[in-house]
């Protein structure tokens, strides 16, 4: 188990130490994934940046992913992630999708505003790229920001988090050309039973966690 997102991400640290002669871009999501990238950036001496996720939840259920909508380090440029087979099966015609998609576009346009002001976007293009996230449950907003990068010129991509879902992880392998999970418990049932501590990660805190970190500038290696 490990104490917070804070220790957690020295221990994911170590596990990409190798990582470091790279030059690798150390990209977070929010708002968990920071304190958990935040030590991974400071050890690989990497510039820290973010991918915006929404989720775009079933209408009824919130939490049923038919898809994402994601913006890769800062960028402004928003992509789109459908669950194909889940819309199909729910009878979710284009006009509903459009319409639960629009909402998450607008929470991702408020979410850069608050997050990105004063802020350059980190440039991916041509790098390694470590994506780091506190835990992965199903999978969905990773997959998002995976599409994300992919559209961003990234040559490489690693794939970290101190927790998964084994078959979240096992369905997510093949999409990236490094995954670096800690811990892929047969019981897991939710992100948080990996950690003693696991409270919210309010906005202030994360982006007391950000104004820290080198966001912008050439990884230091």
């Amino acid at each position: 188990m490990f104490q917070n997102r804070s220790e957690a991400g020295e221990r994911l640290a170590v596990a990409l130490a190798d990582e470091a002669a790279g030059r690798p871009v150390v990209l977070a999501l929010p708002r968990g994934g920071v304190p958990v990238a935040a030590p991974v950036a400071r050890a690989l001496k990497a510039p820290l940046g973010l991918v915006l996720v929404r989720k775009i939840g079933a209408p009824g259920n919130p939490e049923l992913a038919i898809g994402a909508v994601a913006e890769a380090a800062g960028s402004g440029s928003v992509v789109t992630v459908r669950n194909e087979p889940l819309i199909a099966a729910l009878s979710v015609d284009e006009a509903t999708f459009a319409a639960l998609r629009a909402v998450k576009v607008d929470e991702l346009k408020a979410r850069h505003a608050r997050y990105m002001s004063g802020r350059a976007a980190v440039d991916v293009a041509g790098r390694t790229v470590i994506l780091v996230d506190d835990g992965i449950a199903t999978g969905a907003t990773v997959r998002a920001a995976l599409t994300a990068l992919a559209r961003s010129g990234a040559t490489r991509v690693v794939l970290a988090a101190p927790i998964a879902a084994p078959d979240a992880a096992a369905a997510l392998r093949p999409l990236v050309d490094r995954l670096a999970i800690l811990a892929e418990p047969a019981d897991f049932s939710a992100v948080g039973q990996g950690y003693a501590e696991f409270e919210p990660v309010e906005d202030e805190k994360m982006i007391a966690i950000l104004d820290t970190a080198d966001i912008s500038g050439p990884s230091r290696v």
